[in-house]
């Protein structure tokens, strides 16, 4: 077992924002965790990695619990990769890289022949072996989340969690990203990734994990959990889901209804009426 999440419950003071949260990783794969803002995907990231501590529950990571395990023994399981960012000094990308080995070369050590090799052979695997020394702040917004990808393969850990890592890149920049993500599931990781867009959980994900109301709504295979009635119910608004011919692959596009109708729902934090409110649109 990868990852074997039971029961997992988490809030602050009297508010619970995960509630009885189940889910298992057995190989391998590419597991989206799709929801609206505010659902808790970044929560249950955080206490995956060990950052929080649960209130009820248990997580496992290659059938050990978490909290037997020390900040090191869990960073040779699990890599986490930020957002790209813009950074506040300019290091080199194969300088970037090699901060993911500080656990391995030691605070006053200086990186070896063979770590350095090491990096250069992550930055290859993803395509930007030429950018090594460039500087991070001057490529761009997709090549910097590939540098971060690369920073946490060095880090020998075979999970990697990935928080929104399309997130203010433009759409090149974002199927080149979710293109090596899938890539890497072939090559023995397992990544664990949010999305906002169910397009690329569609393309690239082997299974979705929904989160609704700080619950697992749904999880499986994606095509089967993220069906029609699951998007319209997290997303609050009325789509089609069109399946279109793509050089002889069957894709599911999700498309928004040329009169679709959003639902506006009381929350605790906004006070919003409960109502519906019909917008016609152009197509």
């Amino acid at each position: 077992m990868i990852i074997d999440v039971t029961d997992l419950s988490f809030g602050y003071d009297e508010r619970l924002i995960l509630k009885h949260i189940d889910f298992r990783i057995q190989e391998p794969s590419v597991i989206a965790v799709v929801g609206p803002n505010g659902v808790g995907k970044s929560t249950l990231f955080k206490l995956i990695l060990g950052l929080l501590r649960s209130r009820d529950g248990s997580i496992r990571v290659f059938d050990r619990s978490i909290t037997n395990l020390s900040r090191r023994e869990l960073a040779k399981d699990l890599a986490y990769i930020p957002q790209s960012h813009f950074p506040t000094y300019n290091y080199s990308v194969l300088s970037t890289v090699l901060m993911g080995m500080v656990g391995q070369v030691g605070l006053f050590s200086s990186p070896s022949a063979l770590q350095k090799e090491a990096a250069y052979g992550a930055l290859e695997s993803l395509g930007i072996a030429h950018l090594a020394l460039r500087g991070y702040a001057q490529i761009s917004g997709g090549e910097r989340q590939l540098a971060l990808i690369a920073r946490a393969l060095v880090q020998e850990a075979k999970v990697l969690i990935m928080d929104e890592p399309t997130a203010n890149l433009d759409f090149g920049n974002q199927l080149m990203v979710m293109e090596r993500v899938q890539m890497l599931s072939k090559e023995g990781y397992t990544v664990l990734v949010s999305l906002h867009n169910p397009q690329h959980a569609y393309l690239y994900a082997d299974k979705s994990l929904v989160l609704h109301g700080g619950e697992v709504l749904t999880f499986g295979k994606t095509r089967e959990v993220l069906d029609q009635r699951t998007l319209e119910k997290i997303y609050r608004i009325d789509i089609n889901l069109l399946d279109v011919d793509n050089d002889g692959e069957r894709i599911r596009v999700p498309m928004p209804k040329k009169r679709r109708r959003i639902r506006y729902e009381k929350t605790e934090d906004m006070g919003i009426t409960s109502g519906d409110c019909s917008i016609a649109e152009r197509l």
